[in-house]
């Protein structure tokens, strides 16, 4: 064999062992892609994140080679659900002897309830309460009453039934002492406590 063709198997030998060696960066590498499209309709490739990273974010390259989150991991839509919750009340207060939600209360639960769709390992312990007027067995079935009706307006919003429990007090549990209507009032209500 001439010393010329011997020059050219090294340098494809070479080559090839080069392209190979490229092609991946270590025994952590996952190849796996995926291809989507961007706003501007050219593709871009995704790849995901080395072993030694967060499984649960995926990471893409920029039409200038640097890298970026594409999609946001569990954890970080678990806070911002939970941060969709600030601010918004817990409480909610019924009227004499009555059992509707009133509709001031709608907006709120209707937060609740995308809540809890977005997470549905978490679970919602609606507590019923009474003021001190009428028998005790009484107030027990009314704060039952009022922790079901909050409980049927979340399922109607997509709240699965599994996710929520209801519970009664009656008037056991009292925020407010006195024994006037600012105070009953306040001890008519229906309080929201959320369990994972």
């Amino acid at each position: 064999m001439s010393v010329n063709k011997l020059g050219k198997f090294a340098v494809v030998g070479l080559s090839a062992a080069w392209l190979a060696g490229c092609s991946t960066t270590g025994a952590n590498t996952d190849a796996s892609t995926a291809t989507t499209a961007t706003n501007e309709g050219s593709a871009t490739t995704e790849q995901a994140a080395p072993a030694d990273t967060d499984k649960s974010a995926t990471y893409g390259a920029n039409q200038d080679n640097s890298v970026t989150s594409v999609v946001d991991n569990q954890q970080d839509k678990a806070k911002n659900s939970k941060a969709m919750l600030d601010g918004v009340p817990t409480v909610f207060y019924f009227d004499f002897d009555k059992s509707i939600v009133r509709p001031a209360a709608r907006e709120a639960l209707a937060k609740h309830a995308q809540y809890l769709i977005d997470n549905p390992n978490v679970h919602a312990v609606l507590e019923g309460n009474t003021d001190e007027r009428g028998t005790r067995e009484y107030n027990m079935a009314l704060g039952e009453r009022r922790a079901k009706a909050v409980a049927r307006y979340l399922t109607i919003q997509g709240v699965p039934a599994s996710q929520i429990e209801t519970v009664s007090f009656g008037e056991e549990v009292p925020v407010a002492f006195g024994h006037d209507e600012k105070s009953w009032q306040l001890n008519r209500r229906v309080e929201i406590r959320y369990e994972k």
